[in-house]
């Protein structure tokens, strides 16, 4: 059996001065998140208040306010590419469900975005977003594209935090398992953030992702014949690292997985403080 999050993690609302937003699954429609003013995913073609339609004939009717490119990165169904969208957008109201009777009708903003000039061999990228957010004008619109476009950096943090750091294999309680998880959250952010640089950015300075005592610990862990030939980027940086973690030098066309890179950095991590202590003992 999976250990469950513990109850702190539920809600970290209270924790936070900024705006906190929700996003759902693409099978649901939370309205308790909506009274909350949440941004959410509306799939589902739902009933609309003083409408004779529903959401999707209603919303995909309204005229194309804007066009929008949005980066689409990797996934495990499609290369990486860039997509041209048609955006519309409008006010809606949905009608609640019976256990929220009581709660009147969801006053919200709808906005559709479908990709046009879809490449071969693509399926289109089809987006019914609705959120309580105000959407009025084509910057507000284009924000909230943005936001959900951070859905897939959340997932590979996820990915990260699950298959990486193996949060779900620790067999811990209450306050030990919340104090566990802060550790693992923070190191997953890292990684997440060393991994993009390395996507994004990979000529960059290595000092965006590491320390100084990060460096000096993987200058001397590398063979003296190859110190000459290292430039100090975010790409010797993650690869140094993932060779920590089992990663084969000689196998460069193949990507560095989540795994290699999480062991790699937790012995970079044990290296360093055992550099530390070697200098404290000076």
């Amino acid at each position: 059996m999976k250990p469950r999050l513990p109850k702190p993690f539920s809600d970290f609302s209270h924790y936070f001065s900024t705006t906190l937003l929700a996003v759902g699954d693409t099978t649901y429609l939370d309205y308790k998140k909506i009274l909350e003013k949440r941004d959410d995913y509306g799939p589902h073609n739902r009933c609309l208040s003083g409408e004779s339609s529903y959401l999707w004939e209603y919303v995909t009717s309204q005229k194309v306010q804007f066009i929008k490119e949005v980066f689409l990165p990797e996934t495990k169904k499609r290369k990486e590419r860039t997509a041209t969208l048609e955006v519309r957008y409008c006010p809606i109201s949905i009608n609640p469900p019976s256990r929220l009777k009581k709660s009147g009708n969801f006053n919200v903003y709808a906005l559709f975005a479908t990709e046009i000039n879809v490449p071969d061999g693509c399926e289109p990228i089809t987006w019914m977003l609705l959120t309580s957010e105000l959407v009025t004008t084509q910057a507000e619109a284009s924000q909230i594209l943005r936001w959900y476009t951070y859905r897939w950096r959340i997932e590979e943090y996820h990915k990260i935090l699950k298959s990486g750091c193996k949060a779900e294999s620790y067999r811990l309680a209450g306050e030990s398992m919340s104090t566990m998880l802060g550790f693992l959250t923070v190191i997953a952010a890292q990684l997440l953030r060393m991994t993009y640089l390395h996507r994004n950015s990979p000529h960059s300075s290595a000092e965006l992702v590491l320390t100084k005592i990060q460096m000096d610990v993987l200058l001397a862990s590398t063979p003296p014949k190859q110190k000459k030939q290292i430039q100090l980027t975010v790409d010797w940086a993650i690869r140094a690292i993932a060779r920590l973690g089992g990663y084969l030098e000689h196998r460069k066309n193949s990507p560095i997985g989540i795994q290699v890179l999480w062991r790699g950095w937790l012995e970079l991590e044990t290296l360093c403080q055992g550099w530390l202590l070697h200098e404290n003992l000076k």
